[in-house]
């Protein structure tokens, strides 16, 4: 077999936001040879799989959007759910991408060809196709984590989990158990507490909850967006907003005191939004905010003053036929609702397919060895061509749209110098790799991540080694990075060169 003959020059295994992204991002740069895949029967993701009651983005509109492509007209700042998806569908028609998607498709298995420095990438109806490069846009937020709790084949009434909500299933009169009071919990139990007639909310670990700056979208602001210069004055607001809540009061909690402001707001929202004290003091996070992502709600604190709700903070011990039952009691349900969040750094999920790299090695197994670790986020040493977006060490808590648009520039550049160079392999070194694993630890010590009270905060953030591969460094830190990094931290390689311990493959000499 022929190393330039290929099914496509790349393939990207996602159309959400990340897929759609880098799908732009390539045709912008004249790479026009390439397929999305995705599972889902349509485009958006998160916003194609989550459609419960009250979802919503959690970041401001302005910057949960392409910078390319910012839309004036979104009706709130909080855009909710089914814009984002129409969003989503809007970006797809407009750059042309539906003929390039195919739908309903499952990647089981994907194997590096060293001969060939190509990709054989197997789909769950049998099929194999063949790239050079392969690019994981598949995002964190799509696949459901159900609780291990003795007993769930036994329950009697219907169970969902808010990520596959079943809208067919009226609440309204019905006794209704939630577990979870992680950010879809939050939408959710304000939504449903006036039409059921019990709510039972499970909560494990209280979050911080500030309120949300929400409201339907200003006319003055609509006009802004279209005046010369306004979309960039809103975007620029709303991205320094973002930023300080999460990724400078996170990564520089012991230099900032940004944590500490928020702290007290959550305290004072939580003063003003609940009457019984003994409810007010179960919902108190005992961590520093930022521990786990911190939630913004004007809506769910004030729940837990209805009649109707009740909040249950002793473990769940079983799942019986008709309930559940903690330590200290057993209640009834009629619908069990699971927002139990997703995988997200954990096997079958980074990626979710089985990703055999040189030699045969496995990304999971090398994960599990060497714990979990990215060059920038994008590239493994051992695993060429292959790129992700949402990969270890990559996220530093801003808006997703931030990140995708950083990766995509890091991708591109490795695909602009292979051309260049008429390369067909190229694999970051281990040296660089190591150095940049190496640099994101050394950064721990600022981080709230390490204060003693995030023992506490049961947060997915942490990995089952006690790591948290988020970015340790501010927002315009990685996009400088992503532009800046040396193209000599990858090895390019041309197709039919026999690599040996005397002739290494070369390294690019431009940055």
């Amino acid at each position: 077999m022929n190393s330039t003959v290929v099914d496509h020059e790349i393939i990207i295994v996602g159309a959400g936001f990340s897929g759609i992204g880098t799908a732009i991002a390539l045709r912008k740069a004249g790479f026009d040879d390439f397929v999305m895949i995705d599972e889902a029967d349509g485009v958006g993701g998160t916003w194609h799989w989550n459609t419960y009651p009250g979802i919503a983005v959690d970041i401001p509109s302005f910057s949960y959007q392409y910078s390319f492509e910012q839309r004036p007209n979104w009706s709130r700042v909080y855009a909710p759910g089914r814009e984002l998806k129409a969003y989503a569908e809007y970006c797809v028609q407009k750059y042309g991408l539906r003929p390039r998607i195919r739908f309903s498709t499952t990647i089981s298995r994907a194997d590096f060809d060293d001969a060939l420095h190509l990709w054989r990438v197997r789909t769950s109806d049998g099929d194999e196709l063949t790239c050079r490069y392969l690019i994981g846009a598949t995002g964190v937020l799509t696949r459901p984590k159900l609780p291990e709790i003795p007993g769930a084949e036994r329950f009697r009434g219907i169970t969902m989990h808010t990520a596959r909500w079943d809208h067919g299933v009226d609440l309204r009169g019905k006794r209704v158990g939630i577990i979870g009071t992680g950010a879809s919990a939050i939408q959710v139990i304000p939504e449903i507490a006036s039409e059921v007639s019990e709510l039972v909310v499970f909560q494990r670990t209280p979050i911080w909850c500030l309120p949300r700056p929400d409201a339907p979208m200003p006319s003055a602001a609509r006009t802004l967006m279209r005046l010369p210069g306004g979309q960039l004055l809103t975007r620029w607001l709303s991205q320094a907003f973002v930023e300080i809540t999460f990724p400078l009061a996170a990564h520089y909690y012991k230099v900032l005191p940004m944590s500490k402001v928020g702290e007290r707001t959550g305290l004072a929202h939580l003063r003003d939004q609940v009457e019984d004290p003994e409810v007010r003091a179960k919902l108190t996070p005992e961590y520093a905010l930022g521990c786990k992502r911190p939630s913004f709600s004007n809506d769910y604190l004030k729940t837990f003053n209805r009649e109707n709700v009740t909040l249950e903070t002793d473990p769940i011990t079983e799942i019986t036929a008709s309930g559940l039952r903690t330590t200290s009691a057993h209640h009834q349900v009629d619908v069990l609702i699971m927002a139990t969040g997703f995988k997200v750094m954990e096997s079958g999920n980074m990626p979710t397919f089985d990703l055999h790299g040189s030699k045969g090695i496995r990304l999971e197994d090398w994960w599990d060895t060497r714990r979990l670790q990215a060059y920038e986020g994008v590239s493994v040493p051992g695993f060429p061509n292959f790129f992700t977006i949402i990969g270890p060490y990559g996220y530093n808590g801003a808006s997703y749209f931030t990140l995708i648009e950083m990766q995509t520039t890091h991708i591109l550049r490795l695909l602009r110098q292979a051309r260049r160079r008429a390369a067909t392999r190229i694999e970051v070194t281990q040296e660089a790799n190591d150095r940049y694993f190496q640099e994101m630890l050394s950064r721990r010590g600022t981080q709230v991540f390490w204060q003693d009270s995030c023992a506490l905060a049961n947060s997915y953030y942490f990995d089952k080694n006690g790591d948290v591969p988020l970015r340790a460094m501010s927002t315009p830190e990685a996009a400088w990075r992503a532009a800046h990094f040396s193209l000599t931290d990858y090895s390019f390689e041309k197709a039919g060169r026999r690599r040996t311990a005397d002739t290494p493959a070369t390294r690019a000499t431009a940055s």
